[in-house]
């Protein structure tokens, strides 16, 4: 954890983990899938968020094989004792304020697109349409995906789906005011 006790990404996705063999054990390969699955439609592609290792779960005896012995025989995986205190530990973490460079970003070209020519303004506007398209598509395929059993994270999708449609709705107003 970081100093302020705030999630590092490595633990997210240990977390992520986790949580999943938590609610029912997972084969490995599922497993894996998972968490790829349901990180990077959330945020996106990101070199911050490459690979936990299941094995080293393992190792550290977080979980455990009840089925197989690993990756190579797709063994079914169960959360241990540790692993449950673990899961505690990190989903009781505090929260980082958002840190998020792009918006930063974003706002900067908010201040100054007015010094673009306006063909070039056009292009930016199209660029944050695009970027805000993109987002909202990983969040509905997300939310099509965890439709069954997704308990609460259903609602913050729901969220996050209506503020991007918002946006999305505003950019677009905006590009026509160009």
């Amino acid at each position: 954890m970081y100093a302020d006790n705030t999630l590092t990404p490595k633990e997210a996705l240990r977390l992520c983990a986790l949580g999943a063999v938590a609610e029912r054990p997972m084969r490995y390969g599922d497993l894996a899938g998972f968490v790829r699955h349901l990180t990077s439609r959330i945020i996106g592609p990101s070199l911050d968020l490459m690979g936990t290792s299941i094995e080293l779960l393992r190792y550290e005896g977080l979980v455990e094989a009840i089925e197989g012995s690993g990756m190579e025989d797709d063994a079914l995986l169960a959360l241990t004792d540790a692993g449950r205190r673990e899961m505690g530990s990190l989903l009781t973490a505090r929260l980082r304020p958002a840190t998020d460079l792009s918006k930063l970003v974003i706002a900067l070209k908010f201040r100054f697109l007015h010094l673009l020519d306006a063909a070039e303004r056009a292009n930016q506007s199209d660029l944050l349409i695009e970027s805000c398209e993109t987002e909202l598509n990983r969040l509905l395929d997300l939310r099509q995906t965890v439709a069954e059993g997704g308990h609460h994270l259903l609602e913050w999708l729901d969220h996050d789906i209506g503020q991007l449609e918002n946006r999305l709705e505003w950019l677009e107003e905006f590009r026509d005011r160009l």
